[in-house]
């Protein structure tokens, strides 16, 4: 043990990011904070922003601020979160709704542009809304579901993909992490063998953005979703982002038709007319207040920037391996993870028996990651507020709470 102590010091003490750790907000009594991957930590100067919105923006320019700022904020965040994070150009990412509206949206509007196509291709074991959303699509339109039934560590291949689509999918819809094991897809591979057949592919971020690169330009994707209190700290219940490729546009046409998508805002008209742009999948007002506390955290990433946040969550997750390996495995408890780091995303599922009780041990005495039935415990490694002494501390108290 001593050896992975020194080892995770070693580490901390070479960590370029280092200096950010101190940027967040401490929770008294938590000496590990593993669920990242579920709700962020608040960045120590979201008091003052928030003060600062109330005093000024909100309370001094009033419904001023409509006009002055607040009107164009979901349209420029979404273009900075393209940017930093995403590998998206300008004027394709709008932040808005939650992620489950925003999967409707964007499901809707794939299959209801091509009529001729019948099925709709997912997961198996996709995150529950993801299926839900898709589930109730198909049966609005009178469509076929097709599911995937990947490995449950390796996560979704392209060979799963090439087995169940065909010249009838309108739509496949899968994770770029899987939220359990933390699989990382091949977005290019599989967004170019959905494409072979002329279906659209529509990619579910929550567990992939502020923690790895996901270049949705280049890799040709056609829709993709995410959440922001993630990785992106937004907070919770803070609003998803909608990216639709530019080449979709005019020819997409989202189904919950509200005035803040209208061509004209203020127009009042008796029928709807879409705006140009991503800026049509907007349906009702923004919420403004939900879009403060991800823009600190959007500034720590482009500081230090979404490869180096990349290049830590490998080191984070190979340490948690590396003493799942010499602390864990020994007491019969199973990587439900892939051993590769760039084969996973940002956190690291193990499983035992016993971990539902385990969870309720940890939380108590302040290691907090999260239990997913039946038995396993995500550990949730946010590289800029999270150390490696930290990460390791986790492990060793999962293993405290076995013996």
């Amino acid at each position: 043990m001593s050896d992975l102590v020194t080892h995770a010091h070693t580490l901390d003490a070479h960590d370029p990011l280092a200096a950010h750790l101190d940027a967040f907000v401490e929770a008294p009594g938590v000496s590990a904070y593993l669920d990242g991957n579920s709700l962020g930590r608040p960045l120590r100067d979201l008091p003052e922003r928030l003060a600062a919105f109330v005093q000024n923006d909100w309370g001094t320019r009033l419904i001023r601020s409509w006009d002055e700022q607040w009107m164009d904020l979901p349209t420029e965040l979404g273009d900075r979160i393209g940017r930093v994070a995403l590998g998206a150009a300008a004027g394709q990412t709008v932040v808005a709704d939650s992620t489950t509206v925003l999967l409707y949206k964007l499901m809707r509007a794939a299959v209801a542009a091509q009529p001729e196509r019948t099925d709709i291709v997912i997961e198996e074991g996709n995150f529950p809304t993801d299926r839900f959303v898709a589930e109730g699509v198909a049966a609005e339109h009178g469509l076929t579901l097709r599911w995937i039934s990947p490995d449950p560590i390796a996560g979704v291949q392209v060979s799963d993909v090439k087995a169940v689509v065909s010249e009838k999918t309108a739509l496949v819809v899968l994770s770029h992490v899987d939220y359990r094991s933390g699989a990382l897809a091949d977005m290019k591979a599989i967004t170019d063998a959905v494409h072979k057949t002329g279906a659209l592919m529509l990619w579910d971020l929550c567990h992939s953005v502020g923690v790895i690169p996901t270049e949705l330009d280049a890799c040709g994707v056609d829709l993709a979703v995410g959440c922001t209190y993630k990785y992106l700290n937004g907070g919770p219940g803070s609003p998803a982002f909608a990216y639709v490729n530019a080449r979709h546009h005019g020819l997409l046409r989202q189904p919950i038709q509200g005035w803040m998508g209208a061509g004209d805002v203020f127009a009042m008209g008796d029928a709807y007319a879409p705006a140009s742009g991503i800026r049509q999948f907007i349906s009702g007002t923004p919420p403004v207040l939900g879009m403060l506390a991800m823009q600190g955290m959007l500034d720590l990433i482009e500081e230090a920037s979404i490869e180096a946040v990349r290049a830590k969550s490998k080191t984070l997750t190979d340490l948690v391996v590396r003493a799942f390996d010499e602390e864990l495995a020994p007491l019969g408890v199973r990587l439900l993870s892939p051993r590769d780091a760039a084969e996973r995303g940002g956190h690291v599922t193990i499983g035992h028996p016993d971990f539902a009780e385990v969870t309720k041990t940890l939380w108590a005495d302040g290691v907090i990651p999260d239990f997913r039935f039946p038995d396993g415990i995500r550990l949730g490694l946010s590289p800029l507020s999270t150390s490696h002494a930290e990460a390791l501390h986790g492990v060793l108290a999962v293993r405290d709470a076995l013996v």
